[in-house]
């Protein structure tokens, strides 16, 4: 039997508030890796996981505990917890996942594997500078079109890979109360290269992304408990690293794979979470589509200090929440170069830092 790819190179993180009955489904695909999961809610709730899954379990308490007063920034009773995980990973590629989200069929009848997809969008080159009609040129049986530049050809290394989902739509409360039945029962069999300088609205559910190129940029933002809006988590993070991978020459995909969304969150309930984001991202959308960083900014830690900057310069003139974001946002980033420093190689010529990221080797000053 071969070696799954990448078991030694990838973690998966799991937000939830339910015992992991759902992870039976997904074992012959899951059970290879470790698993982070992230306990949101009472910590003092037993969480039960299926037995045979190599895994590490953190609640609330555990949090608070690692990151003391850095845990301002993750958030309390919103899956946007899952970011805790990112955090502390030591692999170079996440995979991030619902608890109410199953393996789907393809057209054939044959379970997807989400995470071989993943991982093939990850490892492939993107194409952000020139788009092809072909969708994917990496994928098999397509290539670059005719008219498509050679210059270009080589592509970029793909910093994310985001999936879509089957059964229920990823919709915002209107759009869920106004299409209270409606079912996406339409599989494309397509992947593509978001253009650079468009934005996308990230989904949190199906998600994969190189920790090491973009992790610093993958902060899912203040909600839930105490905070004025919710829902905004995976959206305001697709906004900030989709202008990072853009600043870096790096790639984000969208498309396959499919997994299946199994249960519509109440209209209702995301209505009164939503309303403030709703209202403000016909602000914020335009801010990140002009946001530009400095070329001194190198690395995705740079770039998202920069953001944060900007965030509280343009941003907090909306609502104080923008305000108390960009600190945590700053915060963020400490706990990030705390929990994953520098690598520090020796040289002929002395100590150097080599970057997380891939980033040249430059010389230590300290």
């Amino acid at each position: 039997m071969s070696q799954p790819l990448l078991k030694d190179d990838l973690d998966i993180v799991i937000p939830t508030i339910r015992s992991l009955d759902f992870l039976e489904m997904w074992r012959p695909f899951f059970q290879p890796y470790h698993l982070i999961i992230i306990q949101d809610g009472d910590p003092n709730k037993e969480i039960k996981v299926p037995e045979g899954f190599d895994y590490e379990l953190y609640n609330r308490n555990d949090i608070n505990r690692i990151l003391g007063p850095k845990a301002s920034c993750i958030s309390f009773k919103d899956s946007a917890c899952r970011c805790f995980g990112f955090l502390i990973s030591k692999k170079k590629y996440i995979f991030t996942i619902d608890d109410d989200c199953f393996v789907a069929k393809d057209p054939s009848g044959k379970d997807i594997n989400v995470l071989a997809q993943h991982i093939q969008n990850l490892l492939t080159p993107s194409t952000p500078f020139f788009f092809n009609t072909l969708y994917d040129p990496f994928r098999e049986g397509a290539d670059f079109v005719r008219g498509y530049p050679f210059s270009m050809r080589e592509g970029v290394p793909t910093a994310l890979s985001h999936g879509l989902w089957l059964n229920i739509p990823d919709y915002d409360a209107p759009t869920q109360l106004v299409k209270p039945l409606e079912r996406n029962t339409r599989y494309v069999d397509a992947v593509m290269t978001i253009p650079k300088g468009t934005l996308f609205p990230m989904c949190g559910m199906n998600l994969a992304f190189n920790r090491e190129l973009v992790g610093p940029a993958m902060y899912f933002h203040l909600m839930g408990d105490g905070q004025p809006v919710g829902r905004y988590d995976d959206m305001f993070c697709g906004w900030c690293v989709k202008v990072v991978c853009d600043h870096l020459n790096l790639g984000v995909k969208t498309g396959l794979p499919y997994l299946w969304h199994s249960k519509a969150s109440n209209p209702f309930v995301n209505l009164k979470k939503e309303f403030k984001g709703i209202y403000w991202q016909e602000e914020m959308i335009p801010f990140f589509q002009g946001v530009t960083l400095p070329k001194d900014c190198t690395t995705a830690e740079e770039c998202y200090i920069e953001l944060s900057k900007q965030v509280k310069e343009k941003l907090s003139s909306i609502d104080p929440y923008f305000e108390k974001l960009g600190d945590a946002m700053v915060t963020w980033i400490e706990a990030w170069q705390e929990y994953n420093p520098p690598l520090v190689a020796k040289t002929a010529d002395g100590p150097v830092v080599v970057k997380k990221g891939g980033g040249e080797p430059t010389p230590k000053t300290t």
